[in-house]
């Protein structure tokens, strides 16, 4: 089995959180693969600023989350994958999603709502930690 490491954030601007949609129409956080030399706040902003074209700022870590999963649909070659979500903050409203990684849309979705359209119920509970943080004032 093979092991990855990856790094997100959790955008927020004013009360909505930054997702991307995906072409088939999933709902989803940017995250990517922390590079060799990279730490993995360095990761999370790279990736969000790649997949979301968002310049954001590190607010806090929210913690990690763990999936295995198949690669090309072999049972036998498994990747155990660890995500790092970082809380983020974004001064604009302007995105563009990265089209090559299979992004058509880039937005800003009122934190409820969020929770609700987010594809995997991972990403839904650290937006949930995203989301507690955000409303005890800890922004």
């Amino acid at each position: 089995m093979r092991i990855e490491k990856s790094a997100g954030g959790v955008v927020i601007y004013d009360n909505a959180i930054l997702l991307l949609r995906k072409y088939n129409g999933d709902w989803v956080l940017p995250k990517g693969r922390i590079e060799k030399d990279e730490n993995m706040k360095e990761a999370a902003l790279r990736e969000v600023r790649e997949e979301t074209g968002t310049q954001a700022e590190v607010i806090q870590y929210l913690g990690e989350i763990h999936y295995t999963y198949k690669e090309n649909w072999d049972e036998t070659n498994r990747i155990h994958k660890t995500v790092h979500w970082f809380m983020m903050r974004s001064k604009s409203l302007e995105t563009v999603p990265q089209k090559e990684e299979g992004f058509i849309e880039a937005r800003y979705i009122q934190m409820e709502r969020a929770v609700d359209i987010v594809k995997y119920d991972d990403e839904r509970e650290i937006i949930k930690v995203a989301v507690n943080y955000f409303k005890k004032g800890e922004k």
